[in-house]
């Protein structure tokens, strides 16, 4: 083993300036909160690396989708093996969705060839991760009205919608591509209003088993693109592997619906920040800094704000406005990252 330490920090893939120690604690860090809520792999992940600055914004995101094409894959074997995952549902999405997936990349410098490629994908990211945000919002909003109405899915299999089915991968596709942020939050939210009888099961389960393919077409298209920094991905693996295991053993016990509210506001916060740095007219000048007041008063205000929201949200389902969080709905184990 020392042997073999030795020769990664020859190979520059273990450092000793502790940027892969950093790298592997954001993945361990990160890899429990996707363990325990299954949801927020990318939309986590990748602003968590730019803004240790570990790598460049195209070879976090690249590192990213690697590791995702990893670690997704675990969890969409347990789920092909329970029999769980829609496979037609999956198979339509992937028509929609790889081919974009690995074009995305491309796209970017096929449109702007000398454009700053780090600026324009914080931009993207940034747009991204509010988007993720909202899906999240939208998704909780759902599953609380859903729960207190008490429906439950049907035992049959929904009707596949062939062409809104194959948009919604395109288009979560691309996001991936570009961004590695949305093939779970987003494409999840997509299918929970295009098909609301999917059970939880099933809906966790084939958006999984679709996200293997795409999120591995969109690491292949990255690494085509940018190359592949082994010194981000490894750690990265060694931080989330673990990370999302724990995080799903100690699921049970923890209340994930406060953490996806949570997530919320880190990724609002978060698509702000990175806005700011790259520069986005009404955020920041450009100067690659970002505002800390400005970020820092915007958390605050959807920290104080968000409870009141949600309680009114609760009100009008019939809930006290505040008490007790609403019941947690059915999710599968394991919980495996989506981002």
């Amino acid at each position: 083993m020392h042997e073999l330490g030795n020769h990664l920090m020859q190979a520059g893939i273990l450092g000793g300036d502790w940027t892969s120690v950093r790298t592997a604690i954001a993945g361990l860090l990160v890899g429990i909160v996707v363990g325990i809520t299954g949801m927020g792999g990318g939309a986590l992940m990748t602003p968590a690396l730019i803004f240790l600055g570990v790598g460049s914004a195209s070879s976090v995101v690249t590192a990213d989708l690697t590791a995702a094409a990893v670690y997704k894959s675990g969890g969409a074997l347990v789920h092909w093996r329970q029999g769980s995952p829609n496979l037609r549902l999956a198979g339509w999405l992937m028509i929609g969705s790889v081919p974009m997936a690995f074009l995305g990349p491309h796209l970017v410098e096929w449109i702007n060839p000398t454009a700053n490629i780090d600026t324009f994908l914080q931009l993207c990211i940034g747009f991204a991760l509010l988007l993720a945000a909202g899906s999240f919002a939208l998704r909780l909003y759902l599953q609380l009205r859903e729960t207190r109405r008490g429906r439950h899915p049907g035992e049959h299999e929904p009707v596949i919608r062939p062409l809104p089915t194959v948009a919604v991968g395109a288009l979560g596709g691309l996001l991936v591509g570009i961004t590695s942020v949305g093939s779970g939050s987003v494409i999840m939210i997509a299918l929970l209003m295009l098909y609301p009888t999917l059970s939880a099961v099933k809906l966790v389960g084939t958006d999984l088993v679709q996200a293997v393919p795409l999120v591995l077409a969109a690491a292949i298209g990255n690494i085509l693109a940018h190359g592949l920094d082994l010194s981000i991905t490894i750690p990265l693996l060694i931080g989330s592997l673990p990370g999302t295991m724990l995080g799903a053993k100690i699921a049970p016990r923890v209340r994930a619906s406060i953490i996806r509210r949570g997530i919320v506001v880190v990724l609002t916060m978060s698509g702000l920040a990175l806005l700011d740095k790259a520069g986005w007219a009404p955020l920041g000048s450009g100067d690659d800094q970002t505002h800390p007041v400005l970020i820092a008063l915007s958390g605050v205000a959807l920290f104080a704000v968000l409870p009141v929201v949600w309680g009114l949200l609760r009100r009008q389902q019939g809930l006290p406005m505040f008490g007790r969080a609403e019941p947690e709905p059915a999710e599968p184990q394991p919980k495996a990252a989506v981002g």
